[in-house]
């Protein structure tokens, strides 16, 4: 391994490692270097922008092995996990295995993202809002059902599918194309071994996440996500193109009623079936004219809502998270800027599909000087001392202002600035 260089900041000694490379590790790390507990962060394998606040480390965020003997080797204090993946094939049992400190469910409690259908089964069990489902291992039997099924429909791949393992059928015909794309042809992988079809619900979508110690359960603010990878939410789904907080159909009477029949009862769910839930809890929330109703769990930080969410808190994230370790959330009271925020994504031209890498990015360094503006690298890295484009989600535009509609013309001014070769982008973040 090359050469750690390290960041000193402050008189503590505490050391980080935050593991993830995308625009929701970038917030992650940005947020926790405003803490004056923090002495050096280190981030595996970090991006381009995340290297300017941190140490990047270059292991894979999936390579538990090597993430665990660096911790050591290193001695890290707290090692934050901000991706899915690692979280689902067991880090944090593996980290706690060696004694080692680490933020974010185990692997038995992080099922509540990998799996579909376990999260279905689980809230149907507790009675936790949701839509009507059923399951189909047999794409014979899936097709037979979706034959007599109202439509719209949702088709769900079971497993991880990088928050592209949804799809939204207007007919029959369309939900047979989706039988062969998620079961035959496994476009998603693994993931499409099991399938959940779903209600297709009606009404805005809200994202909410929490702070959560396996006892306690602390919302933060809401947040609404744009999937569509093209304006008007057309075009295929993608892991998000933007997004802003707060969303103004989350009141103060939903927000209430949220607590009472989804946040805690999940939390109390989770730990009667013996996986207790400590790290960030993702609620994808559907707002119907029967209440709100869950139509996805994550077990981290949204991406890219953390990028909104985050630049709105005034807490010290790192006390925050030392309290859900030591399950003491409920002696943390959550403060938040008035401010709203948006974050508008550049993205790769052709993403979600096919794109093309290494283009160079410029006008990054004209935003250094800008207290409302802040811009959070997704795929990118450095090549010959240059930022270029390493991803579909290339970077993410964050603006706070007086309202959605000041932070909104305040981003798209920003966007205008920073330029790479076939940019794209949705010119309707926050309407």
């Amino acid at each position: 391994m090359k050469d750690i260089l390290v960041y000193m900041k402050g008189s503590d000694s505490m050391k980080l490692l935050v593991v993830g490379s995308g625009g929701r590790e970038h917030a992650i790390v940005w947020k926790l270097n405003q803490s004056p507990k923090v002495s050096e962060i280190y981030c595996a394998p970090g991006n381009a922008g995340i290297a300017d606040v941190a140490q990047c480390v270059d292991i894979k965020a999936t390579d538990i092995e090597e993430l665990v003997k660096f911790a050591k080797d290193y001695s890290v204090d707290l090692t934050v996990v901000g991706m899915d993946d690692p979280l689902m094939m067991g880090i944090v049992d593996a980290f706690e295995k060696e004694g080692l400190r680490i933020f974010g469910p185990n692997r038995a409690a992080a099922l509540i993202e990998g799996s579909k259908v376990f999260s279905k089964d689980l809230m149907k069990k507790y009675d936790i809002p949701s839509a009507a489902y059923e399951v189909f291992e047999d794409s014979v039997k899936a097709l037979d059902y979706l034959k007599l099924c109202q439509y719209p429909i949702v088709l769900k791949a079971d497993g991880l599918a990088l928050g592209k393992g949804v799809l939204i059928c207007q007919s029959f015909e369309e939900a047979k194309k989706g039988v062969q794309t998620i079961m035959i042809d496994k476009k998603f992988g693994e993931a499409g071994n099991r399938m959940v079809v779903e209600e297709f619900m009606i009404g805005p979508e809200v994202s909410m996440l929490a702070f959560c110690d396996g006892e306690h359960i602390i919302p933060m603010v809401s947040a609404q996500d744009h999937k569509r990878a093209l304006d008007g939410n057309k075009g295929l789904n993608t892991g998000g193109m933007g997004t802003f907080s707060p969303s103004k159909y989350y009141t103060k009477e939903i927000h209430k009623q949220c607590k009472e029949t989804i946040y805690q009862p999940t939390l109390n769910a989770m730990k009667a079936e013996g996986r207790p839930f400590s790290g960030i809890l993702f609620f994808g929330l559907m707002l119907t004219e029967n209440g709100p109703k869950v139509l996805e769990y994550n077990a981290r930080f949204g991406d890219p809502e953390a990028q909104v969410v985050l630049p709105r808190l005034k807490n010290d994230l790192l006390e925050i998270i030392e309290a859900a370790l030591e399950q003491k959330l409920h002696t943390i009271q959550l403060e938040w800027k008035e401010e709203s925020a948006i974050c508008v994504i550049l993205a790769s031209g052709g993403y979600p599909v096919a794109y093309t890498k290494g283009y160079e990015i410029t006008g990054l360094n004209n935003q250094t000087d800008k207290e409302d503006v802040t811009i959070f690298h997704a795929g990118t890295t450095l090549k010959n001392g240059k930022t270029v484009t390493n991803g579909g989600r290339v970077l993410g535009i964050t603006t706070l202002g007086q309202s959605i509609e000041d932070a909104r013309q305040k981003a798209y001014q920003t966007v205008d600035t920073i330029n790479f070769d076939k940019k794209q982008y949705r010119t309707d973040i926050g309407k």
